[in-house]
């Protein structure tokens, strides 16, 4: 009798134990929110259908790592990049869907590892305008645009910080924009959204990538300090379902995809798409 007390004993006490992590799963963080970049196609856009929501090849692996948690995630549009990175510091949304990693963000989100792309910065010149370029040297004594709150590797800020003039725009379209009226010299962006995003804007032709890039860093999904749902239970299942889905090349399938859904949406006129 007293080895059968002891065992009710003892599997009461892991149940109790065990609590926790069973209320995290099916309470705590039943619904996930998160925000992005909204001018990062094939990685993130605005869903023609539903301006309110992102969709993209970052968007389909949340959504896939939600499903694996059984969990429920919303994409939602939130603003201009700058905006997005205001909401996940606050914790008004839990993640943001693709993120360089520095220092600044460190101090405010948890990175979930592995990385699940890894995307080259360019410098974009106007065609005709540009200039002897073989580093981030040669960017020296020109002015600049990229992004508000943007980023292209630690090393690259910092060297930026110290040394390049840049001044921060809203939007790639503005920056784009304010190059080929030349009221400034280059734009630092991503090879692949600042290409999808001339071609929708009908600039391809007049805009040129210098090579080298100006880095290739990994893109993360982070998880807010500040979010209600981060706590040890989420960053351990996120980080194995993310090593699981870039092990069986989840993400390339996605990117491809997007690609494709992205050409697509350009060859449908707005009416159509929003109707």
């Amino acid at each position: 009798m007293l080895e059968r007390g002891f065992y009710k004993s003892f599997l009461l006490l892991c149940a109790v134990l065990l609590m926790p992590v069973f209320a995290v799963a099916a309470g705590k963080c039943e619904r996930l929110v998160a925000t992005g970049n909204p001018e990062y196609p094939p990685y993130l856009w605005r869903d023609p259908q539903n301006p309110q929501q992102l969709i993209g090849a970052n968007a389909d692996l949340l959504k896939h790592l939600a499903k694996e948690l059984g969990v429920a995630v919303e994409i939602l549009y939130t603003g201009p990049w700058s905006r997005a990175q205001d909401e996940a510091r606050t914790g008004r949304v839990d993640l943001l869907a693709g993120a360089f990693l520095t220092l600044p963000r460190l101090e405010v989100m948890d990175y979930v590892h592995p990385a699940f792309y890894f995307t080259p910065s360019v410098v974009w010149v106007h065609r005709g305008a540009e200039f002897p370029y073989a580093g981030w040297e040669d960017l020296r004594g020109r002015t600049g645009d990229t992004l508000v709150n943007n980023s292209f590797g630690q090393q690259f800020d910092s060297f930026a910080k110290d040394n390049l003039t840049l001044e921060g725009v809203s939007s790639l379209t503005q920056a784009f924009q304010k190059l080929l009226l030349g009221r400034t010299d280059y734009v630092l962006y991503e090879r692949y959204p600042g290409q999808a995003l001339a071609e929708t804007l009908g600039m391809q032709d007049d805009l040129l990538v210098l090579d080298p890039p100006i880095s290739s860093e990994g893109l993360y999904l982070t998880l807010s300090h500040n979010s209600a749902c981060n706590d040890p239970w989420l960053r351990g299942m996120l980080a194995q379902k993310m090593t699981e889905a870039v092990a069986a090349g989840l993400p390339e399938i996605w990117l491809q995809r997007n690609l494709q859904r992205w050409k697509e949406q350009q060859l449908t006129p707005v009416s159509e798409a929003t109707q």
